[in-house]
């Protein structure tokens, strides 16, 4: 008796049984031969050409994304701008593609394309552009309020080296005031001490006119005598 065993779970099965019923009759009977067994392999499945699992697509083979697209339409010129709101850095743009009635919406900050929504739907296009633009003005505020906050600071810092300058302006103005003060009030000091040395000396210059003036009277008045007295004599 000749078993074949055959590849799958089903036919398994039923082998398994066909070996049990074989192995109950050799209780009941004296033992025989055993049949050679023969192994006979699934022809059809090893003929069959393995499938190789599929591979994932590379990176030249993905689809390129909406903001590539819109980013490649737009440096083709195939795109109208319809609308575009500028908050600081950030902003939105409706644009619209002519050919096949396909309206582009972009949130951007700077020129670099955060986000991008490609419809065929005006009013979706519409609704998107507008939730866009007050997305970018609430991004903004921050922005905004640091561009604002750095021209006061500017301004600020401005008028400080401005008040500094004044300052030091008016600092200046009052210490050579101060310093002019000090040199007249010297110059006045100096001439005061000038005048009582000038008035001393101016007095004593006097008193010397005085004496030297009664010295002179003294001697006209002696040579005014000793002229006289000879004439007196040849008179007599």
């Amino acid at each position: 008796m000749k078993v074949h065993f055959i590849r799958g779970a089903a036919r398994m099965a039923l082998l398994g049984t066909a070996l049990s019923g074989l192995a109950a009759c050799a209780v009941a009977q004296p033992e025989e031969p055993r049949p050679t067994v023969k192994q006979v392999e699934d022809t059809q499945a090893a003929s069959a050409p393995v499938t190789p699992p599929a591979s994932a697509p590379s990176l030249a083979a993905r689809p390129s994304s909406t903001v590539s697209e819109l980013q490649s339409l737009i440096q083709n010129r195939q795109v109208s701008e319809l609308r575009t709101a500028y908050n600081g850095t950030y902003g939105a743009s409706l644009l619209f593609k002519p050919d096949d009635l396909t309206y582009y919406v972009a949130l951007f900050q700077q020129k670099d394309f955060w986000r991008v929504l490609k419809t065929q739907s005006d009013k979706q296009a519409e609704s998107t552009y507008r939730a866009f633009a007050a997305q970018s003005a609430d991004l903004a505020e921050v922005d905004i309020k640091r561009i604002k906050l750095q021209a006061e600071t500017a301004h600020a810092e401005k008028l400080l080296a401005t008040r500094s300058a004044e300052l030091s302006t008016l600092q200046a103005d009052r210490a050579l005031r101060l310093q002019q003060e000090q040199q007249v009030a010297a110059r006045q000091e100096q001439s005061r001490q000038e005048a009582t040395a000038l008035a001393e000396q101016e007095k004593d210059v006097r008193q010397q006119l005085r004496d030297l003036q009664r010295q002179i009277d003294a001697l006209q008045a002696q040579q005014a005598q000793v002229a006289g007295a000879p004439a007196q004599k040849r008179g007599k």
